[in-house]
């Protein structure tokens, strides 16, 4: 018999706080939807029921930024289009987070070269948390940035990671307070 066992009531379960937020946040991620170009005929195709991304809980594609999480950008990005990206995300509420969709919104595609009216990357605008290639990648690869991106929110940390208050003294800087996001 172990020490902890018959110590609690049934039926209680204890866990960190950062599991539970994080589980929360990584469980109800909500798409903005942002096509620019033909991987957004993917991007529907994954939002459909064949492929049903609601299992995955970001079925809730959103029209307004002030109500997602997520961008999903989709397609050719121009210089045109970049400050109207740029301003989309800006709007988002943190914490927000950037899927780079198709080989044209990762590096420029086959404008790369010639073509001076193309961003040579989405990076370049606004930070990009996951890279989906291919051209157009298939939902089931979109799928996968998901999962990806899941992995990434489940880990966060809300107080300071371990260390970094030693470190701090050591180099002669303020101490953050636990609260800080790092």
């Amino acid at each position: 018999m172990s020490w902890i066992e018959n110590r609690f009531e049934e039926g209680l379960i204890v866990t960190s706080v950062d599991w539970a937020l994080n589980w929360s946040s990584k469980s109800s991620v909500w798409p903005m939807t942002f096509g620019l170009a033909c991987c957004a005929i993917e991007m529907m195709a994954f939002g459909a029921s064949r492929f049903d991304v609601d299992r995955f809980g970001a079925g809730a594609f959103r029209a307004t930024p002030r109500q997602a999480d997520l961008m999903i950008v989709a397609g050719t990005v121009t210089y045109k289009m970049a400050s109207r990206l740029k301003r989309l995300y800006d709007q988002m509420p943190d914490p927000k987070y950037v899927m780079a969709m198709g080989a044209c919104t990762v590096g420029g595609g086959p404008y790369f070269k010639y073509g001076y009216h193309v961003v040579k990357g989405v990076d370049m605008v606004v930070p990009v948390d996951v890279y989906v290639p291919g051209c157009p990648p298939r939902p089931e690869a979109l799928i996968e940035g998901l999962m990806r991106l899941q992995d990434k929110i489940q880990s966060r940390t809300i107080g300071m990671p371990k260390g970094s208050r030693v470190n701090a003294k050591k180099h002669g800087l303020p101490t953050p307070t636990p609260a800080t996001v790092v």
